[in-house]
């Protein structure tokens, strides 16, 4: 990289205007995308020192051949594109803010009938309200505990909901007192929403003006004489108050921030993150990230690389909220406390506010308890960023040691940085089935997994994978002409991102010996995909068979290159067969319903997800059947006779037969 890249663009031909840049590679992937105030001055940058750059940008740049620019009128706009261009393209480049581990989070099911509380962790869905996350799931459920005391709404699941209404008997929670059974109809709609508002108003640290309406609630009985109830609303008072007393107060009652600290060094950065509401800390997250520029100093903390990825987690985090308004007002506060300000500060506190509905200020603390708080942050960012490097280190260095091994064992030109895996799943030829998965950097990328159903052939593995193979790289062949004309062509309307089914494997790995390893040898051969390497590895006795070769390469045992091949074929074969028993269960359910007149799909998925099981739907009545949407009461009775008339049990989830 000591010579200026032959794509690179010509200084003068590059306007002197505010906009957004990306470059790409080889395959027309957009691999980094930027913003600048003078689009001249800043690719100017990149290619006067290479030397001068940090390792991971020189990286970049040896990757890309190509840049494109679009200029706009102004900072915002040029803020908003980049934002808009990385959420579409999602380049590799950029840096990705991602958690330091699973943190549960609190959720209340706020677009139900009757809302329920629950902990959990993973994705979010809409129209339910999430608080947290939290860094201790014991710590939230102590708290739910508590809190079920004064506010006894609904924690039950929907299966124990839904059994408890049909029965007419409450659980366990409603003779505690820790449930309002809404279930049976002791409380309303109404009132249970009541109660589920003030549980939600603790939880978010808004509880003094819960606290001051029990306690004239509790002066009212006492003043009338009814002290039992005084005392039942005294417990709650103070049951309240315990579960405030956990969250420290750290500034006034009025402070609504969130207080951001980094830590850094040459290749990573940590971020540290707490919610402060009411002036108490509610919770705290943590992120990691590999750094995407800045200096190669052992000290890493360059203060013109801070900014820049203060920036970035910012946008990364606020921005990619999904709830509704209301919801972004709720998680993104009017103050932000951050260890440095970004150069864009005013355009990212007006792109905000825009996003919460209302002012967003982003500041540096200077002194007071703000600057105390945020020290704290930064010993926190400190810590977990040495925890991570603990814990990581030999990860990493594994994986790298794993793709190294298979490079000089298969003997590739380079390493295999994306790896595909192949297998196919059927039973005695029925329902036959294939998946491909996908590793990338020696990890797992899920979203990049796929599945085939195989229409040529049954009872083949052989021919199965030789038609998937066939199907995917012909893909690829097509994909690769629309983007050579239209780089646009593969972006996903719904998801606005780019389709990455056009990026083409270092090494193929396929589930069996040497027959598979063959056919896919030959159809990569006759797609003119003869540079990507192949292999099988075979369960019996762990061979890596590799087409062309009478014999197969013996691995040590103890071989990191094995294990990563080991979890490759294990992953391909976990995908097929799950993918195979939901076709399966599919099919051997519609056999069941298929003489039922006047079922169709909408009618037979809302009648399996009312009744998930054979055995339920066996026990269920034909009025109770006709409660489901879209059911009249003949065509309950045609159900309950199909189902009578059915000699074996059938599990509607796995589709096994049972005893």
């Amino acid at each position: 990289m000591s010579d200026r890249p032959s794509w690179s663009p010509q200084t003068s031909h590059i306007p002197t205007a505010p906009g957004v840049y990306r470059f790409r590679d080889g395959d027309h992937r957009v691999i980094y995308v930027g913003k600048a105030k003078s689009l001249r001055a800043r690719l100017g940058s990149y290619f006067r020192d290479a030397h001068s750059l940090h390792p991971r940008t020189r990286l970049m740049l040896a990757t890309a051949q190509g840049v494109e620019w679009t200029t706009v009128h102004n900072e915002l706009e040029a803020l908003q594109l980049e934002y808009t261009w990385i959420k579409e393209y999602d380049p590799r480049f950029n840096v990705k803010y991602r958690d330091d581990k699973s943190y549960p989070w609190l959720c209340v099911t706020w677009s139900d009938d009757y809302p329920r509380v629950f902990v959990g962790r993973g994705t979010h869905k809409k129209g339910w309200r999430y608080f947290g996350p939290y860094a201790h799931a014991w710590a939230i459920r102590d708290s739910i505990d508590t809190l079920l005391t004064v506010f006894p709404m609904r924690s039950c699941a929907p299966g124990v909901f839904r059994s408890a209404g049909s029965s007419r008997r409450p659980c366990l929670l409603a003779h505690i007192d820790k449930c309002a059974a809404p279930c049976v109809g002791h409380i309303s709609m109404e009132a249970h929403r009541n109660l589920v508002r003030d549980f939600c108003s603790v939880i978010a640290g808004k509880s003094a003006p819960v606290i001051k309406d029990l306690q004239a609630s509790m002066a009212d009985y006492a003043e009338t004489m009814e002290y039992e109830k005084a005392g039942k609303v005294r417990d709650k008072v103070e049951a309240l108050q315990r579960v405030m007393e956990k969250n420290s107060v750290v500034l006034d009652e009025t402070a609504d921030v969130d207080v951001i600290a980094l830590a850094l060094d040459p290749l990573e950065v940590a971020v540290q993150l707490f919610h402060v509401r009411s002036g108490r800390i509610l919770s705290q997250r943590g992120w990691i990230a590999d750094r995407p520029g800045g200096d190669d100093s052992d000290q890493g903390q360059s203060s013109e690389d801070l900014p820049q990825l203060v920036e970035a987690f910012l946008l990364q985090i606020y921005t990619s909220l999904d709830g509704d308004q209301q919801e972004r007002t709720r998680i993104i506060p009017p103050e932000i406390l951050v260890p440095c300000l970004p150069e864009s500060t005013l355009i990212l506190e007006k792109f905000l506010s825009g996003f919460r509905g209302s002012t967003v200020r982003i500041k540096v603390p200077q002194r007071g308890k703000k600057k105390a708080l945020t020290e704290t942050a930064q010993t926190n960012a400190t810590g977990a960023l040495a925890l991570h490097k603990t814990r990581r280190a030999s990860d990493l260095t594994t994986r790298n040691q794993a793709l190294d091994e298979l490079a000089q064992v298969l003997e590739m030109d380079e390493v295999p940085l994306r790896i595909e895996g192949y297998d196919i799943s059927h039973v005695q030829g029925a329902h036959t089935v294939a998946s491909m998965v996908v590793f990338e950097d020696g990890l797992a990328r899920t979203s990049e997994y796929r599945h085939f159903t195989i229409t040529t052939v049954q009872s083949d593995d052989v021919g199965a994978m030789r038609e998937v193979l066939h199907r995917r790289f012909s893909r690829l062949i097509d994909e690769r002409e629309v983007m050579a004309t239209d780089p646009q062509g593969l972006v996903d309307a719904s998801t606005r991102r780019t389709k990455r089914f056009s990026y083409a494997p270092g090494l193929i790995v396929v589930d069996g010996a040497g027959a598979q390893a063959r056919i896919a040898r030959r159809v990569l051969d006759d797609l003119g995909f003869g540079h990507i390497v192949v292999v099988g590895l075979a369960k019996r006795l762990e061979e890596v068979w590799i087409p062309g070769r009478e014999f197969p390469l013996i691995l040590k045992r103890n071989s990191v290159a094995l294990y990563l091949l080991q979890r490759i074929r294990d992953e391909s074969h976990r995908f097929a067969v799950t993918f195979h028993r939901s076709k399966r269960s599919r099919a051997m359910t519609e056999s069941l319903l298929d003489c039922v007149t006047g079922l169709g799909e909408v009618r037979r998925k809302a009648l399996m997800k009312a009744f998930p099981s054979l055995k339920k739907l066996r026990a269920a009545t034909a009025q109770e059947i006709a409660q489901v949407p879209g059911f009249g009461m003949k065509l309950a009775q045609g159900v309950v006779q199909a189902v009578a008339e059915k000699p074996e049990a059938i599990n509607m989830t796995t589709g096994e037969v049972l005893d």
